[in-house]
Protein backbone atom coordinates (compact mmCIF):
# COMPACT_ATOMS: atom_id res chain seq x y z
CA UNK A 1 0.00 0.00 0.00
CA UNK A 2 0.65 3.80 -0.60
CA UNK A 3 2.34 5.61 1.85
CA UNK A 4 0.15 8.11 0.68
CA UNK A 5 -3.36 7.84 0.40
CA UNK A 6 -4.17 10.14 -2.85
CA UNK A 7 -2.47 9.19 -5.69
CA UNK A 8 -2.16 11.08 -9.37
CA UNK A 9 -1.52 9.19 -12.56
CA UNK A 10 1.50 9.64 -14.16
CA UNK A 11 0.17 9.31 -17.76
CA UNK A 12 -3.29 10.51 -17.74
CA UNK A 13 -3.29 13.33 -14.80
CA UNK A 14 -6.39 11.00 -13.21
CA UNK A 15 -6.99 11.00 -9.34
CA UNK A 16 -7.17 7.40 -7.57
CA UNK A 17 -6.92 6.09 -4.03
CA UNK A 18 -4.59 3.52 -5.73
CA UNK A 19 -1.23 2.95 -7.28
CA UNK A 20 -2.87 1.91 -10.87
CA UNK A 21 -5.09 4.18 -12.63
CA UNK A 22 -8.23 3.13 -12.82
CA UNK A 23 -9.08 5.39 -16.22
CA UNK A 24 -5.98 3.90 -18.35
CA UNK A 25 -4.36 0.85 -15.80
CA UNK A 26 -0.99 3.26 -15.55
CA UNK A 27 0.94 3.85 -12.74
CA UNK A 28 0.20 6.45 -10.38
CA UNK A 29 2.22 8.25 -7.86
CA UNK A 30 1.67 10.15 -5.27
CA UNK A 31 -0.24 13.46 -5.55
CA UNK A 32 2.12 15.78 -2.87
CA UNK A 33 4.73 15.35 -1.24
CA UNK A 34 5.04 13.35 2.42
CA UNK A 35 4.96 15.28 5.12
CA UNK A 36 7.67 16.68 7.32
CA UNK A 37 8.30 13.46 9.74
CA UNK A 38 9.75 14.24 13.13
CA UNK A 39 11.85 11.19 13.21
CA UNK A 40 13.42 13.04 10.07
CA UNK A 41 17.56 11.97 9.93
CA UNK A 42 18.68 14.98 7.93
CA UNK A 43 17.33 17.64 10.04
CA UNK A 44 20.33 18.28 11.72
CA UNK A 45 21.82 18.81 8.51
CA UNK A 46 19.35 20.74 7.06
CA UNK A 47 19.39 23.66 10.28
CA UNK A 48 22.94 23.99 9.71
CA UNK A 49 22.61 24.49 6.05
CA UNK A 50 19.91 27.21 6.69
CA UNK A 51 21.69 28.71 9.79
CA UNK A 52 18.53 28.79 11.85
CA UNK A 53 20.12 28.92 15.21
CA UNK A 54 21.13 32.74 14.36
CA UNK A 55 19.20 36.16 15.21
CA UNK A 56 19.49 37.09 11.35
CA UNK A 57 17.75 34.15 10.08
CA UNK A 58 15.24 34.31 12.97
CA UNK A 59 14.15 38.06 11.93
CA UNK A 60 14.18 37.61 8.17
CA UNK A 61 10.93 35.48 8.89
CA UNK A 62 8.09 36.62 7.57
CA UNK A 63 5.51 37.79 10.11
CA UNK A 64 1.33 38.50 10.43
CA UNK A 65 -0.18 42.08 10.72
CA UNK A 66 -1.44 42.35 14.08
CA UNK A 67 -5.10 40.92 15.12
CA UNK A 68 -6.28 45.01 15.38
CA UNK A 69 -4.53 45.04 11.65
CA UNK A 70 -6.64 42.16 10.32
CA UNK A 71 -9.68 43.55 11.76
CA UNK A 72 -9.28 46.82 10.94
CA UNK A 73 -9.07 45.98 7.66
CA UNK A 74 -11.24 43.11 6.92
CA UNK A 75 -14.04 46.14 8.04
CA UNK A 76 -12.38 48.30 5.40
CA UNK A 77 -13.52 45.96 2.58
CA UNK A 78 -17.06 44.93 3.82
CA UNK A 79 -17.85 48.67 3.93
CA UNK A 80 -16.79 48.48 0.25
Amino acid sequence: MARQILQQCLTCQAWSLSTTCPACGETAQAAAPLKWSPEDNRAQIRRKMYNVESKEWAQELPTLPSLQDMKDSHVVTEEE
